[in-house]
Parts: C-alpha cells; sequence; structure tokens
C-alpha cells in the first residue's frame, strides 16, 4: 500500500465531500466543474501555500509538521477519527515488506473469558482483533449472530461474517448500512497497520467478491464502530434492535471487547431473554478462544 497515496486519495475524498458555505468560507470564482473546495480554498483555509497544499495531496511532501496536519484537519473538517486517520496516514514510514506471517496469534487471557462468562446470561460478548477476527465470543452472542467456532479458522471474522456470509443480509435488517460501517473500520485498520498481511489479503478478497465493496472503500470513509445501533431479523426469535460498544482493552494492544444491549422493558429486551432462556448451554464456559487466522 502507497502510503502518499493513500494520503492524498484521502485528502481528496475529504476535499471533494465540502462546500464553500460547509467550510466557513465564500470563495469566488464561478461556476464549479467538481463538487467540494478546490485545492486553494483549503489552502487558504489551512494557512498554507496552494503549491505546498497541492504538493501534499500529490504525495511529493514527505515530512509534514504536526501544526500543518492539524490546521488541514481543521480546513476539511475533520472529526476525530479522520484526523488520527490522516496524522497516520502522514507518519513517515521506513521502507518494509509485509510480514509473511503475524509474529504471534493474539490470545485472550483467562479474566476475559471470565468476562465474557459473566455478560453471558444478559449481554451477547465479542473479542476482536483490530482485522475484526473473533478472539472469542460467549454462547449468547454464538446464538445471536453465529456460532464462530463452528466456522473454519479464517472464517472467525465478523467483517468477513457481515460481508460475504449469506446468513448475514438475512440478519441485518439494513445490510448495507452495517456492511459499509465494517468496510469503514477496515480501512481504519490499514492506515494504522499498512503492513499487515493478512488484513491487506482481506481488503483484497473482499474487493473481489463483494460488488458494493470498491465503491465503499474508494470513498475513504474511516470509522472505529465504537457504538451504534443494528436491527436483526434473527431466524428462531424473530426481529430485534440492538444496541453495541466497543470497549478497548488497554493491557491487549488492538483487542476490543463489543458488548450487545437492548432497551430496558423493549420488546427487543423480552425477544432477547426468550433466545437466552431458549438456548442455554449446558456447558458454563462456552467463551471458548476462536484463535486468529494464522495464514
Amino acid at each position: 500500500m502507497n502510503d502518499n497515496g493513500e494520503l492524498g486519495d484521502f485528502l481528496r475524498s475529504r476535499r471533494a465531500r465540502l462546500r464553500p458555505e460547509d467550510a466557513g468560507a465564500a470563495f469566488s470564482g464561478g461556476a464549479r466543474r467538481v463538487p467540494g473546495l478546490r485545492r486553494e480554498e483549503v489552502a487558504h483555509l489551512a494557512g498554507v501555500s496552494t503549491d505546498y497544499y497541492a504538493r501534499l495531496e500529490q504525495g511529493r511532501h514527505p515530512h509534514v509538521s504536526e501544526t500543518v496536519l492539524a490546521a488541514v484537519a481543521r480546513a476539511l473538517r475533520l472529526d476525530d477519527t479522520e484526523r488520527g486517520y490522516l496524522f497516520e496516514l502522514a507518519r513517515p514510514r521506513k521502507p518494509g515488506r509485509l510480514r509473511s506471517r503475524p509474529a504471534r496469534a493474539p490470545r485472550l487471557r483467562q479474566p476475559i473469558h471470565q468476562m465474557l462468562d459473566v455478560l453471558n446470561d444478559v449481554s451477547p460478548a465479542v473479542v476482536l482483533s483490530h482485522r475484526s477476527d473473533v478472539l472469542g465470543a460467549n454462547h449468547l452472542a454464538k446464538q445471536l449472530i453465529i456460532d464462530f467456532d463452528a466456522l473454519p479458522h479464517r472464517d472467525r471474522n465478523l467483517a468477513r461474517f457481515v460481508l460475504l456470509h449469506p446468513a448475514a443480509r438475512d440478519l441485518y435488517t439494513d445490510w448495507d448500512r452495517v456492511a459499509e460501517t465494517f468496510v469503514a473500520s477496515l480501512r481504519l485498520a490499514s492506515g494504522h497497520h499498512p503492513d499487515d498481511r493478512l488484513l491487506n489479503e482481506l481488503v483484497g478478497e473482499l474487493s473481489i467478491k463483494v460488488p458494493e465493496f470498491s465503491t465503499w472503500w474508494a470513498g475513504h470513509r474511516v470509522d472505529q464502530c465504537a457504538h451504534g445501533t443494528q436491527r436483526l431479523v434473527h431466524p428462531v426469535v424473530g426481529e430485534l434492535t440492538v444496541s453495541y460498544e466497543t470497549l478497548a482493552l488497554p493491557a491487549d494492544p488492538d483487542q476490543s471487547i463489543v458488548v450487545y444491549t437492548t432497551e430496558p422493558g423493549s420488546a427487543s429486551a423480552e425477544t432477547l431473554r426468550l433466545l437466552a432462556s431458549w438456548t442455554t448451554p449446558t456447558n458454563t464456559h462456552e467463551a471458548t478462544p476462536s484463535q486468529a487466522p494464522s495464514g
């Protein structure tokens, strides 16, 4: 992946979505041939020369100060996630090769297994890697989404499930929205881990197998998938709406736990309770680790 090229593409995509009035300035210059701000307008808002900003978009400025990046982020009205992504893309990197294999397959610590077990009676929960590999899932999550442990190792990935598994299009009422959000999450991960061979292979596979993927990827949207709602149609209990919160695990870099909940007293809460009661595991330790794909 070409970091400078990615930086330029990202800047152009953010510039294209803004109108002069959106950026808090009124520019003259007659009719516009393309949507969004012109380069010279972004440069003016950021307080840099047009030539400097043009070189930045063209990938011809390898060393950019944080002050300039912050000014460009303000000019383009980037949110916190987009701002972090911009700084990541602009960070100088030594030329390197993609790692042929991951250094070590991530595993869950025993306290994380215990946390999944504790949540099992009330909330579906999964632990994900930065690639969305499912490292662990409690029984209720396996019943709500899919039994990840029953899948081949390489398929134990939540993004891969959402985008490629036929059951996902039936499960998620707003499949397009959910799928596009996962693409935005992979785009963000690729900025943080440009040399991750497995991540790049996943992106390549999805670009071939998912017709919508290339358009979503080219949009350069980035998203942490920190929280949101999903409407589901479960094959056993029917319709329900769940909220999710993604919590980082500071002691385990690049791991996060996603917890699904329903609004107390709602029909969805009753539906989730029924699912839990109908599928109560006979073994209390259902949150077995789903080892990340090893390549």
